[in-house]
């Protein structure tokens, strides 16, 4: 019985002592390089895996365990994210082992361009951003804080946020809502400035005509990242993307439109994550990318539009409804995708993939200059139908 009872107590101490070492043993890092993202879990695909979305840099964070290139970060009593390794720096100033931060008081307000909604917190700590429709709203999730907010200033300089309000929803989970006066998402950014979260806030183009935006065209791949192959013809897709990227611009320049940016005009090597940081920077009013689909299936075929946020499938609808008028087959209207250059929220964006390289049938389309002029004016003209929506 002496055994039986040494043996209970030495579980016990074994246990206690596992427990005290799972809470010696965290961390404090910081997020750090270009374009953080936190992401839900570590399944993989080829575009990465599911994410959370972009985050700050040098953001604290608790990291509680590691794989061979994630770390495991606690944002909050219920909830974990992951990282990659090379997007953490430790944090050598050690900050204080609180249980929580406080928030304190917010203010929204408006310049003669954006709108801002300052969330003051006591530490840059995690957080996720989300569009939401009917109506529209920007919501933000900040993790590890109590609130302490007893006041939120709206003043009438705003033009796009409508009212700004929160909720803790969990003991350690702080949600800002902000209500949009339109239907339609234009873009918001998400930055540190000092401990503040500021949400920038896009508003409505005062002229919504074509003519008057500022359109982003992105080429996919080129230089290094040749992207797919063809079947018959040695299509190689950065040159055919390049190629509906010119034609594209022509389109839109005859039609009127007077500011076009392309993130590239030759055969040249450009990151994803700079093309991001290189577009955020020129401000478009959205932004078309234009790739060619592939499959192991030869007999897939077909036209598809992407969206990541909610905010931005009207666009794409409405670009894929005419791009189907040229008799290409429907592939589909795909959400929540993880690529790139859907993942930015400062501007509405859609991912074109014209047809399949991997099918004869899109391929020979696809080699013909006549049916890139026809593509080219199919997508403009989804611009303007998606226009008159928002109107």
């Amino acid at each position: 019985m002496k055994a039986i009872y040494f043996f209970i107590a030495l579980l016990f101490v074994s246990f206690a002592n596992a427990q005290f070492n799972n809470i010696a043993t965290y961390r404090y890092g910081r997020t750090t390089g270009k374009l953080p993202a936190l992401s839900y879990g570590l399944g993989e695909d080829r575009l990465g895996g599911a994410k959370l979305g972009y985050i700050d840099t040098n953001v604290l964070l608790k990291i509680i365990d590691s794989t061979k290139n994630m770390y495991t970060v606690q944002l909050s009593k219920f909830h974990t994210a992951y990282l990659d390794k090379s997007f953490v720096k430790a944090d050598s100033a050690s900050p204080l082992k609180k249980p929580f931060y406080l928030t304190s008081s917010f203010i929204a307000k408006g310049d003669s361009l954006y709108d801002y909604v300052n969330i003051n917190l006591e530490e840059k700590l995690p957080y996720k951003t989300w569009m939401e429709l009917s109506p529209s709203k920007i919501m933000v999730d900040v993790y590890g804080v109590q609130s302490n907010t007893n006041w939120v200033t709206q003043l009438s300089s705003l033009k796009e946020v409508k009212q700004v309000y929160y909720n803790q929803v969990e003991d350690d989970v702080c949600r800002i809502t902000i209500e949009l006066k339109h239907q339609q998402h234009w873009g918001y950014s998400a930055a540190y400035r000092g401990k503040t979260l500021v949400i920038k806030v896009k508003r409505t183009p005062k002229l919504l005509d074509i003519r008057k935006l500022r359109v982003a065209i992105d080429a996919g791949h080129g230089g290094t990242n040749t992207g797919t192959g063809g079947v018959n013809f040695s299509t190689v897709e950065k040159e055919y993307t390049l190629l509906f990227a010119k034609a594209l611009e022509k389109s839109l320049k005859k039609l009127g439109v007077k500011q076009i940016i392309m993130t590239r005009k030759t055969d040249t090597t450009f990151d994803n994550k700079d093309r991001i940081l290189w577009l955020q920077e020129q401000q478009p009013d959205l932004l078309i990318a234009l790739h060619l689909n592939s499959s192991a299936n030869p007999a897939i075929k077909g036209v598809s539009t992407y969206y990541n946020h909610i905010g931005f499938k009207p666009l794409t609808s409405s670009i894929l409804k005419r791009m189907l008028e040229i008799k290409l087959d429907e592939f589909g209207n795909i959400g929540h995708f993880n690529f790139a250059l859907n993942a930015p929220t400062n501007f509405p964006n859609c991912l074109v993939e014209i047809a399949f390289l991997s099918n004869v049938d899109d391929e020979k389309r696809i080699a013909k200059p006549l049916f890139h002029t026809q593509v080219a004016k199919q997508i403009q003209l989804g611009i303007v139908d998606w226009l008159k929506t928002v109107k």
